[in-house]
């Protein structure tokens, strides 16, 4: 037996044995009083200041923020703070009719002014707005309506304003005591208190859409997937967010809790810094040839994810069956291609070296999702198989941000939605268009082709459909070709409430995690 497939066992055996521990809960039952909720979640904010890294994810997940546009179940962009919009002939003018009768949790009535000065807010204190959405020229209120007019012709500019970074905060107010307190925005739930470990909201008593069936909601940050589903189990939540694939036959049948599972637009991938041994596309390509991402995704998350080979996950329709990977599972190959690199073991210690240097990766993660540490792990030991050393470090996410933008790593782990916009556009300009001065974007690997960044600069400016599905296609097969990144799997994603509550949903967006359609089941 392999060195990998004891590995494979052994993880297999973990996995089996953290199944048992996690079924010694009592099963079901609220957990309060039936005017709270509890949710558990995985760790995300230092902050609640939502233009500080990916932070707003969090302050639109937990039922406080709002944006001008929402995504629906197809993620399709509908109105939301803004009632309808259009766009002018010259391709760059936007009109957004803001919709009336809105109130910040405050009481202080949403204008048009104020949503300029919030996504004006935005733009100043976010490097992001501008590098990875859209510039504009011009912004200004005209009675209930918000006019755009951009720098250039921007087709997503309303699922750009989907994106939880722009969601409207009440500008009158102290907004320094929004890292702290809370931003004043316009959910059903407003921040009570918050720490890296809680959040409590509370209901909104000006919320504009309806009753807000929550007094208070708890929302309990539980980093530990097993742990999450102990406390579903137990009743110490009402639901949980990402059970692990390990742990789903827990709830599965189980006729106390309900599972809201969907094909994610999400990709578990891993950025390759080029700035090490990792220039050499060699390497790179003997990297992604010694994964055997089939085996992980069928034994190693039990089925619940798909092999990944591309930048996005074949839940969107960019032309996943028809891109080819060259750089598929073969070890006899990424071993060649090692040796054509300059490498070799001439000591016999199991590690090849080049100039008197091993080759020895630094490989950072995190562990709030349970696919990571295991997928980490499986490559270290894939690694070892062609005799490359890897190192894995585990941080907390919010280092791991860190990290990721000061390009402090040879292996990063990351699992991103790869449509915030609807569509990929954003996120392929993100990671792998050029990182310059001008454009400050997250592509923090050393990641450049000039190629790459012609398509997506054409893909910035064309309004027509078929047009963009296919400089999609055409970007992602220059990415696979360039080995730029390790793309290892597409998961599912859920949520797991217990059968006492109802309205629970997970959509392809998933930044709707508290809702006001969640309530008591009377």
């Amino acid at each position: 037996m392999s060195k990998f497939k004891k590995l494979l066992l052994a993880v297999a055996i973990l996995a089996m044995t953290a199944t048992g521990l996690s079924g010694c809960g009592s099963s079901g039952g609220s957990s309060g009083a039936s005017d709270q909720l509890n949710i558990g979640v995985t760790s995300f904010a230092d902050t609640l200041e939502p233009t500080e890294q990916y932070f707003s994810w969090v302050v639109m997940r937990y039922g406080v923020g709002e944006t001008l546009v929402k995504f629906n179940e197809e993620m399709g962009a509908e109105p939301w703070l803004a009632e309808s919009w259009e766009l002018g002939s010259d391709n760059l003018t936007w009109t957004f009719k803001i919709r009336d009768g809105v109130k910040f949790s405050n009481g202080t009535a949403l204008t048009a002014d104020l949503v300029k000065t919030s996504l004006e807010r935005t733009f100043e204190m976010s490097k992001r707005a501008s590098s990875d959405f859209f510039q504009y020229d011009a912004m200004t209120a005209d009675g209930s309506n918000l006019v755009i007019k951009t720098k250039n012709p921007t087709p997503g500019l309303p699922g750009c304003l989907a994106d939880p970074l722009f969601l409207i905060v009440d500008t009158t107010v102290d907004t320094t005591a929004f890292a702290t307190d809370g931003p004043i925005c316009t959910g059903p739930y407003a921040v009570k208190s918050f720490d890296k470990e809680k959040c409590v909201v509370a209901r909104n008593e000006n919320y504009w859409d309806g009753e807000v069936p929550y007094s208070e909601v708890n929302i309990q940050v539980i980093d530990d997937a097993n742990t999450r589903a102990m406390a579903l189990q137990s009743g110490e939540v009402d639901m949980a967010v990402n059970i692990s694939s390990s742990d789903l036959s827990l709830f599965e049948g189980n006729d106390q809790f309900d599972i809201n599972s969907i094909a994610s637009l999400r990709t578990v991938l891993s950025f390759m810094n080029q700035r090490g041994a990792l220039a050499d596309l060699k390497v790179r390509q003997a990297v992604i040839r010694a994964l055997d991402r089939q085996t992980y995704a069928d034994n190693l998350l039990h089925g619940t994810f798909e092999a990944g080979k591309a930048p996005i996950p074949p839940s969107l329709d960019y032309g996943f069956n028809t891109l080819k990977d060259e750089n598929a599972y073969n070890l006899e190959s990424a071993r060649q291609l090692l040796a054509e690199a300059g490498y070799a073991d001439t000591n016999g210690d199991g590690i090849v070296e080049k100039d008197g240097q091993n080759l020895t990766l630094q490989y950072v993660i995190y562990d709030s999702r349970a696919e990571l540490p295991i997928l980490a792990t499986a490559t270290q030991a894939n690694l070892k198989e062609i005799g490359i050393d890897v190192k894995v470090e585990t941080y907390e996410y919010t280092t791991l941000l860190d990290m990721q933008e000061n390009g402090e790593y040879d292996l990063l782990i990351w699992n991103v939605i790869t449509a915030n916009t609807g569509d990929p556009e954003n996120y392929l300009k993100e990671y792998w268009k050029t990182h310059t001065d001008e454009n400050k974007n997250a592509n923090t690997a050393g990641y450049s082709n000039p190629e790459v960044d012609a398509v997506l600069d054409q893909l910035s400016t064309e309004f027509d459909t078929a047009k963009r599905q296919d400089l999609v296609i055409t970007a992602q097969q220059l990415i696979m070709n360039d080995a730029a990144s390790i793309f290892y799997a597409y998961p599912e994603t859920n949520i797991i409430s217990s059968k006492k509550i109802t309205g629970v949903e997970m959509l392809p967006a998933d930044y709707y995690w508290l809702t006001k359609e969640i309530k008591p089941v009377q």
